[in-house]
C-alpha cells in the first residue's frame, strides 16, 4: 500500500491524496493509517471504517438497482384510497385480478368516503367519483357511474311505482348522508331538470345499507349502478322512473404527478382503464 499507487488510481497527486486522508482522520478524530518512512499500514479502526464504507456503497448500488427495476416493471406497494362502496364492489375484484398478473406488487388500501389529501397522507393513488379534488393532481378518467332509482317488487306492489319525480314526495325515500340527502335530481325527455325534495325513514352513510333496506321493501333507493347492479339482475330490485335520466358522474384515477410515474402505478391505472372499457362495452 502506498500513496503513490493510490494517487495513480485516482488520477490525483500524491500530495492531494495525503491531504485528503489527513482531513478524513481529522474529521473522524482517529487515525486510519499508520505511516512510517518505509511503509503504510491500516489501523484496526481504519479497517473497520473501510469495511463499513464498502458495505454502504454496496447498499447504495443495490438500492439504485432496485429503484431502476421498480421504474421498469411493476413491483412494490401501492398505497390506494377509494370510497367504501366503490372499493368493495369494484376495486376488490380488480385488485385480485391485477395481483394474479403482477405477483411482485402489494396493496395497502384505505377505504373512506371523505376526500383524502393523497399528498399529505402519503397515498400513491386515489379512485374518485365526480370530482378529482385538488387542482395540482393528475386525473385519468376510468369510466362513468349512473345513479339508479329502484325499489323491491314488494314495495311496488304495496305502494305503487312513482310516475314522475314529483311523486317521490309520497314515497319513503332512503337517503344517503354525503350526497342527495334531501333532493334528488332528474332530467326529463325534453332535457328539463326536475329536482325534487325527498324524505324517508332511513338515512345512512353507506350505500350497501340503503340497498339492503330497499331489498327488504323499506323504500325507494337512489344508488350507483355498481352497487345495485346485482340486485337488479337478480330481480330483488326493479328500476323506477325509467323515463327520466339520472345524474352521471365520471370515475377518475388520481395521482400526484405524471413525471417519473412508477411502473406499478402506471400498470394498475392502465389495467383499470382496460377493465372499465370492457365493462362499458358489455353494458
Amino acid at each position: 500500500m502506498s500513496f503513490v499507487r493510490a494517487a495513480e488510481r485516482l488520477d490525483l497527486s500524491t500530495t492531494a491524496v495525503s491531504r485528503q486522508v489527513a482531513e478524513l482522520e481529522s474529521h473522524l478524530q482517529t487515525r486510519l493509517l499508520q505511516r512510517t518512512t518505509r511503509r503504510i499500514s491500516v489501523t484496526e479502526t481504519g479497517r473497520s471504517f473501510y469495511e463499513r464504507c464498502v458495505q454502504i456503497l454496496a447498499d447504495v448500488d443495490e438500492a439504485e438497482r432496485e429503484a431502476m427495476q421498480e421504474a421498469a416493471e411493476p413491483r412494490g406497494t401501492i398505497r390506494l384510497t377509494a370510497s367504501v362502496n366503490f372499493g368493495t364492489h369494484q376495486l376488490t375484484p380488480a385488485i385480485a385480478s391485477f395481483l394474479a398478473r403482477h405477483p411482485q406488487v402489494r396493496f395497502d388500501v384505505s377505504l373512506s368516503d371523505r376526500i383524502v389529501d393523497i399528498v399529505e397522507e402519503g397515498f400513491d393513488l386515489a379512485i374518485r367519483i365526480g370530482t378529482t379534488g385538488a387542482e395540482n393532481l393528475v386525473a385519468r378518467k376510468l369510466g362513468e357511474m349512473r345513479l339508479v332509482p329502484c325499489a323491491s317488487p314488494d314495495y311496488i306492489a304495496k305502494h305503487g311505482a312513482p310516475d314522475s319525480p314529483e311523486d317521490l314526495a309520497r314515497h319513503n325515500c332512503l337517503t344517503y348522508e354525503y350526497a342527495l340527502r334531501n333532493a334528488w335530481a332528474f332530467r326529463d325527455a325534453a332535457g328539463r331538470e326536475r329536482a325534487v325534495r325527498v324524505a324517508g325513514s332511513l338515512n345512512s352513510n353507506n350505500g350497501d345499507l340503503n340497498v339492503a333496506a330497499a331489498v327488504q321493501g323499506v323504500g325507494i333507493a337512489l344508488e350507483p349502478d355498481f352497487i345495485v347492479g346485482a340486485q337488479l339482475k337478480a330481480g330483488d330490485l326493479v328500476p323506477v322512473l325509467e323515463a327520466f335520466v339520472t345524474p352521471i358522474s365520471p370515475i377518475y384515477a388520481v395521482y400526484p404527478s405524471r413525471r417519473f410515474l412508477p411502473a406499478k402505478i402506471r400498470a394498475f391505472v392502465d389495467y383499470l382503464v382496460e377493465r372499465f372499457s370492457v365493462r362499458k362495452s358489455r353494458a
